[in-house]
């Protein structure tokens, strides 16, 4: 059993779990993952590190309510217990001293980003990270991620705050000037992800992309995180999460996300009636 040391609501359906997992936080690296299961009869999901304390022994993780296993999540407190939490599982993003590297975080996954931009910044790099929401409400660890960048750039879809406009629009503005950028690390909806590397590959620049959208079980044995990169079969929990943006064949990618929307739907209807959340 792991302890919940902390929860915060971060914005609304977004939430942050502190769990004291002392084995995890030894070993955790940035891009990597944990599979959790609230109880024994319980869904496994995967859900990416946010950030670690080895000293503290805990590991940090932010999550979205989406479906019925997120929000059963949600429903736990301080002080509560979650039956599994394991990992470090995934390989670690590719830290390495390249130049001037653009972090490019669309909505909670600025929380997956955060540890990436803090240690290519760390390595010696230039970081410029870009965060975007639909809107200002849904913007969270603004602060946070400007300390471990040496440049921040913040937008909203409607313009509630910061610029108004998407994550692609400032990113294409940076491969257009003066200033060489070396490597671009795209986090967040796969959407977002496919057209940041659209944007990039014009000019060249090697972008990263973390699918963990699109992992089920997280240890290869399910095979719903198929996808083909460059014409090769790979599976994102444990040949990723990170690829090559470009490679990425996302039409094949977009495709195998709808394939459970109907029994996630009715799954989520059904624990709403049994909870009496559904009136």
């Amino acid at each position: 059993m792991y302890k919940i040391l902390l929860k915060q609501d971060l914005v609304p359906n977004i939430h942050l779990f502190k769990v004291a997992a002392p084995a995890v936080a030894k070993k955790a690296q940035p891009g990597q993952f944990v599979v959790i299961r609230i109880d024994e009869k319980g869904e496994r999901i995967p859900l990416t590190i946010a950030d670690w304390d080895e000293g503290e022994g805990s590991v940090t993780i932010v999550f979205m309510e989406v479906g019925t296993t997120t929000h059963k999540l949600a429903l736990l407190q301080t002080g509560d217990f979650i039956t599994d939490f394991i990992g470090p599982l995934g390989l670690p993003t590719h830290i390495d001293e390249f130049g001037t590297v653009v972090c490019v975080a669309g909505g909670f996954a600025v929380a997956t980003i955060m540890p990436i931009a803090r240690a290519m910044r760390a390595k010696g790099n230039q970081v410029i990270s870009i965060m975007g929401a639909r809107n200002k409400e849904l913007l969270f660890w603004e602060e946070e991620l400007r300390r471990v960048s040496d440049q921040l750039i913040v937008t909203t879809d409607d313009g509630s705050y910061a610029r108004k406009g998407l994550v692609t629009e400032p990113l294409k503005e940076l491969l257009e000037g003066d200033g060489k950028v070396d490597r671009v690390i795209a986090i967040g909806p796969s959407i977002m992800m496919k057209f940041c590397s659209k944007t990039t590959e014009p000019f060249g620049v090697k972008t990263v992309v973390s699918l963990n959208p699109i992992m089920v079980d997280g240890t290869g044995m399910c095979g719903c995180c198929r996808v083909s990169v460059g014409g090769e079969t790979k599976f994102a929990c444990v040949d990723g999460p990170d690829f090559d943006g470009h490679q990425v064949d996302w039409d094949l990618l977009f495709a195998r996300q709808r394939i459970y929307l109907d029994e996630e739907k009715c799954s989520f209807e059904q624990w709403q009636s049994q909870s009496g959340i559904l009136k």
